[in-house]
């Protein structure tokens, strides 16, 4: 994921990476020797191969990311929490052989579609499975403790300095 990786925040990470299916990778090679004799099987083989050259999807623990293009770079994503629902299209070939479009709903009129891909099912679960994850996070997380009411400026000035020594002391730890 040469796009997608660098592009992350701190602490996220990808937890699933989308691909073509089998069939998507043969039929631009069918195209150059079926018509490859004419100019457009070459012109077809081509762009195809370009297109999935340049089309990245997956999953971080924190959004659903769609990269598209080379020159023009169109990026689409959707933060878990955002997700509303998802649709997975599939035809009889594709329930057989394992491919499918996937289609997801965020909140309002956002839509991501992903183009023909290898096992929607798994990608949706994975999405699932993140969303699950930063549910259960954000559930464990520990409660900020109240500052004492009674505090003076001075006590509020020492706890200050304690809380970042020890988050220093933990940082440095991990």
């Amino acid at each position: 994921m040469s796009y997608i990786s660098p592009r992350l925040s701190a602490g996220e990470s990808i937890v699933y990476e989308g691909r073509f299916h089998f069939f998507q990778k043969l039929l631009p090679w069918l195209a150059l020797l079926v018509l490859g004799i004419l100019i457009i099987g070459i012109v077809i083989w081509a762009m195809e191969l370009v297109r999935m050259a340049t089309t990245k999807w997956a999953v971080t623990n924190r959004r659903v990311m769609l990269k598209r293009g080379f020159w023009q770079v169109h990026l689409d994503e959707l933060t878990l929490g955002s997700i509303e629902g998802a649709h997975v299209d599939q035809s009889i070939l594709g329930r057989m052989f394992g491919y499918g479009k996937l289609t997801l709903r965020g909140r309002g009129e956002t839509q991501l579609e992903f183009p023909t891909m290898d096992k929607p099912s798994r990608f949706r679960t994975a999405i699932e499975d993140a969303r699950m994850q930063e549910v259960r996070a954000v559930d464990l997380a520990p409660a900020e403790p109240e500052p004492p009411l009674d505090e003076t400026r001075s006590e509020r000035k020492r706890r200050l300095r304690e809380e970042r020594r020890l988050a220093e002391r933990e940082r440095r730890a991990h």
